[in-house]
Order: C-alpha cells, then structure tokens, then sequence
C-alpha cells in the first residue's frame, strides 16, 4: 500500500496536519493482508505524526517498509500523554524496514530542557523476530534512537543516526534481552552510548560501526533489575572520535548477574577518553562497597590503536569479587597530550596483557 492521497500536485509540500490516522489504517491494510505486504512512505513528502503504535501479529507473511519521505514528530506540547515510544512496532515478525531516501526526526528539541520529564525513544522494535532494518536515517530523538527489545534475529545496517553531543540519554542503539542482534556500517553521533547492550542479551555483533560524539559501545549497565546478564558479544572494526568511552562495561556495586564472553577487537581511537573502562561502581562515586556484585568475566580488548584524550587510557575498576579472565592484547594506544604518557589502573582486575601500550604491571594474575 502507498500512503499517499494528495497527488502529485502537493510534492515538496510539508503536511502540517496529523498523519496518524492515515498510517494507522494503512498498517491495518498490510499487516492484514494474504502472502506479502509491502507499505510504502512515498518520497518527497513531510509527514507530521503522532505517537504510533504498529502491532501484530500479522497475517502476512512478511511485510515491508519503505520509507522514502520524512517522518516529523509532533512536538511535546501536542502529545496527548507520555509514550514509551514515538513510533512502537511490537509482535510483527518477518519484518524489512528499508529506509532509503527517508528520514526520522524526533523532534527532541522541544523535549531536552524538560530534565524532569520522561521522554520517549524514537521507535522501538518489541519482539519482532527475523527483523531486517537498512539505511535508517535518525535525528534528534527526544530519548534513545532505537530500541531492540526482546527480539531474536534481528540485522540493523546502514544506519545514520545524529543528535547533539550535550542532549542527555540520547543513546543511538539499545539492545535489552535480545538475541542474535547484528549492527553494522553505521554511524552513530548522540549524546550517551552510541551502543548500549543491556540485560538479557546474548549473541551480539557489532562491526564496521563509527562512534562519535557519544559515550562509546558500552555493555551494560547491569546490577540495577531483575535482568542482569549479558554474554557472548563481539565489538569489531569499529572507530571512536571524541567519544567520553570507548570500550566500557559498566556495574552496579553490589549487584548480581554476569557480564561474560565479551570481545572488542581492532578498535581505531582519535582522542577518544576512557579508552578501555571496566566500572563496576557504576553510578557510585564513593565506592561504598555491599556484598556481592556483577561478575565480570572473559572480557578480551585486541588491537586498539589510537590516542587518549586523558592519560587514563585503560581504567580497570572492579568490585571486591574480582574480575577474571581479563586479555589486553596488541593494543596501542597513547595520549593526545603531547608529553603525557598514557596510563593503566587496575583495582581487583585479574588477567594478562601481550604487547600492549600502555603497560598494565597492575593486572593481577
């Protein structure tokens, strides 16, 4: 189905009424339909939108989304109640959303000075298995870019995503208890973890991906909730510049879970601080210490290469428990600071390093 009713006499023009009710009905046609649906977001057009809820299942088998024109968010005042999402596409499996030639705008300027308010992510897909999604092109979220949650097998490729560096929580892309998950060949300029992978999560791939600003591809944080396990992710091939991280996983002392079988491998940094972060007193500047705590294992940083925009290149901070089974391994990285040398700290880090700068004599065995 084509969403489009106007002609071609209003190309070019800007919808300045609601679209939501169009779209709405335009869903309920393709999801319902026999074999495989195709939606179409014609290009050259504006549409202002609501929140937005597409939900199945469906009784197609597949359905595909193209969204060539430009998706406008209400503004705040407009929104009739706080949603999760602007745009939630929930319980629709087998689903393609190529956005060549289109674009999101969340419209999170008339969001980011309301500090108090819940604000919602851009669009969120909720268990959609067997999910494809190319060439997304998202600005300015009021929160979170996109959100995979619950999902297994999903491939996001070719997305762009941009809000301003200072925009708080803007994440680009949130992984929450999900599984078989690839993001690749994206570019990714927020205000918070470009990529965040959080609890429940297993069998990540991230590859090819440009970070920057932003605070790095984080997993975690975890010891805050009743999901509190992340395992089996590659980071790979992928570029930091002027990020607050790089590489970082992240803790709440006296949580409880794991965080295990993580790599990231050939990583390229351009004044990037916080090169390598373990942190596991997450959000916790004293350092008061409880029982327990997330357990931090086989966590392999390979072939970073690049410069730190602080001396504190590689920050190692576990709990009392320990982290185990640490490998730095071919890394090279050193300060932007002409004449700081770049440094390691290790606090109940426990592992080995092989040919790496800077030196870390403080990792335990």
């Amino acid at each position: 189905m084509v969403l489009r009713e106007m002609g071609n006499r209003m190309m070019h023009r800007i919808f300045v009424v609601n679209w939501w009710q169009a779209f709405l009905k335009a869903w309920e046609s393709s999801c319902g339909a026999k074999g495989m649906a195709t939606l179409v977001i014609p290009a050259n057009y504006q549409f202002l939108l609501s929140p937005l809820m597409l939900k199945g299942p469906c009784l197609a088998s597949t359905i595909q989304i193209q969204l060539q024109g430009k998706l406008v968010a209400a503004e705040k005042n407009a929104w009739p109640s706080y949603k999760y999402a602007w745009i939630l596409i929930s319980n629709v499996n087998g689903l393609t959303v190529d956005g060549t030639g289109g674009s999101l705008d969340g419209f999170g300027s008339s969001w980011w000075s309301c500090t108090n308010c819940q604000r919602p992510s851009a669009i969120t897909f909720n268990s959609c298995n067997g999910l494809t999604v190319n060439y997304l092109n998202i600005i300015n979220s009021p929160k979170a870019h996109i959100n995979i949650n619950n999902c297994v097998g999903a491939t996001f490729s070719g997305i762009t995503i941009q809000s301003p560096a200072d925009t708080h929580n803007t994440d680009g892309i949130d992984v929450y208890a999900s599984k078989n998950i690839w993001i690749k060949d994206s570019t990714i300029a927020c205000g918070d973890d470009c990529i965040a992978i959080s609890g429940g999560s297993s069998y990540v791939n991230v590859t090819g991906c440009a970070c920057g600003p932003g605070h790095g591809i984080s997993v975690g944080s975890l010891g805050n909730g009743k999901s509190n396990t992340v395992e089996q992710v590659q980071v790979r091939n992928c570029n930091f510049t002027n990020t607050q991280n790089g590489a970082r996983i992240k803790t709440y002392a006296g949580g409880s879970g794991y965080a295990r079988g993580i790599t990231f491998q050939e990583i390229n940094l351009i004044q990037t601080r916080n090169p390598i972060i373990i942190n596991q007193f997450y959000t916790n500047t004293t350092q008061s210490l409880k029982n327990g705590g997330v357990e931090v294992s086989g966590i392999t940083f390979r072939g970073f290469r690049g410069t730190s925009m602080t001396n504190a290149a590689i920050t190692l901070n576990c709990g009392p428990q320990g982290c185990f089974n640490i490998v730095l391994d071919r890394n090279n990285i050193v300060s932007s600071q002409q004449g700081k040398p770049a440094s390691c700290s290790c606090k109940n880090a426990h592992g080995t390093i092989t040919s790496s700068l800077p030196n870390c004599s403080c990792l335990l065995p």
